[in-house]
């Protein structure tokens, strides 16, 4: 606890009797008669709790003195004292900004006590405001290009709404990012942001994740477990990866999505909640519908909303911020001084076509700081890239929808396969797939296990 403490008081016997309790209790103290003073010293020397004076001699009184102290931006916790306390000057000061509000003769004892407390939330305010920051740079969206900016713009018309969000995108673009910056921007913002991954956990276990289950429910369900749905009542529930659902799954989601209840598994107790769901795929989710493989009813149920996150290669222009986001992001968890990319680095990095997207290039910066000895990283101590000339006009060269999803799809796994050596289990955690899908894949586009 910081223990640095200022009074403010015109009266010499208050001044130094406040003084002595104070310093007997450990805390450093200084002491000024009047409100000019009081913001003079706080401009050179900062102060965790300043005692006020309401009524003070010459010059400004203790509530203008306040009152210009949070105009400056002063953030001690501040304590009124007052020998003419009343009820209208008591909430005038809490309005301003005060902590407490005591008044004269004081008792020292609750004198100590308030300081106390006042420093006390004041340091929890300051934590609050430091992991908000911390959480909100965690969670940025970094990038000045069109595709961004126009991103940003339908967050904020979007995120207001209870509409139902459907993120669609390749694996890597940032589709959780983009469903937090709603969550973050909407009603709900204050309550939980719920997450659940389909792909991530076993077919068997995602209906009781979803929904709970009572005690003996199933075996191996020795206690009672709520589930996502309701844990998320009143919030936001975001899933992920929604096409890896089961049928059994996507029907009772349907019902949940239209009742806004549901019956966790071993009960007949209808649960009512107020969920918003946003979810998100990689994949194509018209083809799985054409496929048999999901509900078109939950698809229409789900996708009332869509927004679809533009991969890295489309916006190159936001490498060089990305580049320099992660650079500060890593250094300082390392402990490291921030890298200087050289220009040449830059236009390596802005030449790649980033099949992985911004988790990629995540990735590549870390490596960079860690491996990276040199302060100013030139092109050559990148990772060695595969520059890609035209690549906006690319995909135009195929005949059809499917045969340029295909040769895509190709690439991008033989790039992951490349990047863990051929370890189709690595490769398929890394792409947010099960590994037995990731084998279909492989062998409906010709590609071999090693």
């Amino acid at each position: 606890m910081s223990n640095s403490i200022l009074i403010v008081d015109d009266e010499r016997g208050i001044r130094e009797t406040l003084r002595g309790v104070l310093e007997d209790e450990g805390f450093e103290v200084e002491a000024v008669v009047s409100g000019e003073a009081c913001l003079e010293i706080v401009k050179k020397q900062h102060f965790s709790c300043i005692l006020l004076d309401i009524w003070l001699g010459e010059g400004i009184d203790g509530l203008e003195t306040l009152q210009k102290l949070r105009e400056d931006g002063n953030d001690a916790a501040v304590v009124m004292i007052s020998g003419h306390g009343n009820i209208e000057t008591a909430v005038k000061s809490t309005k301003l900004g005060a902590f407490d509000f005591i008044e004269k003769p004081l008792s020292l004892e609750r004198t100590i006590v308030t300081v106390k407390n006042a420093i006390r939330q004041r340091e929890l305010v300051l934590v609050n405001e430091q992991l908000q920051k911390d959480f909100a740079e965690e969670y940025a969206m970094i990038g000045n290009s069109i595709a961004m900016r126009a991103l940003r713009k339908q967050i904020s018309i979007v995120a207001p709404t209870d509409g139902r969000v459907l993120i669609s995108g390749e694996s890597g673009t940032g589709k959780e990012l983009v469903a937090r910056a709603i969550h973050n921007q909407s009603r709900r913002k204050n309550l939980p942001f719920v997450e659940i991954n389909s792909a991530a956990i076993p077919e068997d276990l995602v209906e009781s994740e979803l929904f709970g289950h009572t005690k003996g429910a199933f075996s191996g369900a020795s206690v009672a477990k709520k589930g996502k749905f309701e844990i998320a009542d009143g919030a936001t529930l975001f899933l992920d990866e929604i096409g890896d659902m089961s049928p059994r799954v996507q029907a009772k989601m349907l019902r949940v999505l239209e009742e806004q209840r549901f019956e966790p598994i071993g009960s007949n107790t209808p649960i009512k909640v107020d969920v918003r769901v946003i979810s998100a795929t990689n994949k194509p989710l018209s083809g799985l519908i054409e496929n048999g493989e999901f509900r078109a009813d939950l698809f229409y149920r789900l996708n009332v909303i869509p927004f679809q996150i533009p991969p890295l290669r489309e916006r190159l222009e936001d490498v060089p911020l990305l580049t320099e986001h992660f650079n500060k992001k890593f250094s300082l968890a390392y402990g490291k001084k921030p890298k200087e990319f050289s220009t040449e680095a830059v236009d390596a990095l802005q030449n790649y076509a980033w099949l992985g997207n911004v988790r990629e290039l995540k990735n590549t910066i870390e490596r960079v700081v860690i491996m990276v000895e040199k302060q100013k990283v030139a092109a050559d101590d990148l990772p060695k890239f595969n520059i890609v000339d035209e690549l906006p006009s690319s995909s135009f060269r195929f005949p059809s929808f499917k045969d340029a999803t295909d040769a895509y799809q190709r690439e991008f796994i033989l790039h992951k396969l490349a990047e863990f050596e051929g370890n189709v289990s690595k490769a398929a955690d890394s792409m947010g797939v099960d590994r037995s899908h990731l084998y279909r894949k492989m062998k409906h586009l010709g590609i071999e296990a090693k």
